[in-house]
């Protein structure tokens, strides 16, 4: 398997900037996520670290050597698409082993690495059907042991489970993970979905409008968003943002909003003009005595939890609390919020201000 760096990388189709100057780097046996949005750069991405397409400048390194001007045959990697694409007039086992073959690999080892390869995957029992009248699930576990089979440095994904209806989509990306845990391969792996990303991946880039917001681990990225773009992207219900006018206190320890006083992160560098207050919905604490208000105007009830919307003078707010907890429509309530949760962004700009909490995290990218 092989380390993978992106160093500013940018690919131009004419007029138009898919992807703006990326740098990270994807580390040997990582579980790599490349999120975003729709034509946010991600699989153009990926297609460039695949030889699919060729970057218009920058440098890509597989296992320390310089592919980016390199096709897609000489970088030994293995590409899982989306829709499958299987040979429809062969069966499972030709699938499998058509890499192998086209290797002219002896018949006996074809033989015994397709083998392995279906025990793996599970499928020992369909190799001799046709893939045509097999399900989404199974014909995408062909395409994955047609990929397992060679053994490359490096597997790409792109959006391999999208084919798939919700449940057997979540179950199918347990089993990716589990695969990948069991075999160690550097694997980089495109998805819009934000709730696959931070389940399945080791490390995620957050990609928009071609940029690299930000790059990091889950845990971080949840935590210390280092913009709008991905506190918004990241999480559901999203991170709310409450916009005010106002100048963060003598040691950057507060924040007056409407004259109540609300403590933020430790250490912030002072900031005058417009901010924006973010705040998770599971930090937000209902405490009748806190002197910050809103007023509840809807409920939705999710079992052990329900998500209360407020609407507060500086904009709506969404706070996931105990299904236990009465609250009614019109009510007005006290918002509580522990500053080591609060992440302050520049209104205009959108980046987040560093603090000493997240002092590095905002750096992984």
């Amino acid at each position: 398997m092989a380390q993978i760096r992106i160093e500013n990388v940018r690919k131009e189709f004419g007029a138009f900037t898919a992807v703006q100057s990326s740098t990270f780097t994807i580390e040997d046996g990582e579980f790599f996520m490349l999120l975003g949005p729709s034509g946010c750069g991600k699989t153009t991405t990926l297609r460039m670290m695949a030889g699919l397409e060729l970057p218009t400048s920058g440098q890509i390194y597989i296992d320390g050597e310089e592919v980016g001007q390199k096709p897609a045959s000489q970088r030994d990697i293995a590409f899982v698409f989306q829709m499958f694409a299987l040979y429809p007039h062969m069966n499972v086992r030709g699938n499998i082993s058509y890499p192998l073959k086209s290797q002219r690999m002896k018949a006996s080892e074809v033989k015994k690495k397709v083998d392995e390869v279906a025990e793996i995957l599970g499928i020992t029992d369909i190799l001799d059907r046709p893939v045509g009248g097999l399900s989404g699930g199974d014909r995408q576990r062909v395409a994955l042991g047609r990929a397992i089979v060679r053994d490359p440095k490096a597997f790409f994904m792109d959006e391999p489970l999208g084919a798939l209806d919700a449940e057997f989509r979540e179950h199918m990306s347990e089993e990716l993970r589990a695969l990948h845990d069991r075999m160690g391969a550097t694997t980089v792996y495109v998805t819009h979905d934000q709730l696959e990303a931070m389940q399945m991946g080791d490390k995620i880039v957050v990609m928009n409008h071609g940029v690299v917001e930000q790059f990091g681990v889950p845990q971080d990225i949840y935590d210390w968003p280092a913009t709008k773009f991905v506190a918004q992207f990241i999480g559901s219900p999203p991170m709310n943002f409450l916009d005010f006018n106002g100048m963060i206190g003598i040691g950057g320890t507060e924040v007056r909003v409407n004259d109540v006083v609300m403590p933020v992160p430790r250490s912030i560098e002072g900031a005058n003009g417009p901010i924006t207050f973010g705040v998770r919905p599971e930090h937000v604490k209902l405490e009748d005595s806190a002197p910050y208000r809103g007023r509840v105007i809807a409920t939705e009830y999710l079992g052990t939890t329900q998500i209360v919307t407020f609407d507060t003078p500086n904009g709506l707010l969404k706070a996931r609390v105990a299904s236990h907890e009465v609250v009614n429509t019109g009510q007005s309530i006290g918002l509580r919020f522990d500053p080591r949760t609060i992440t302050l962004f520049d209104a205009e700009k959108g980046g987040a201000l560093r603090s000493e909490a997240n002092e590095g995290v905002l750096n992984h990218g």
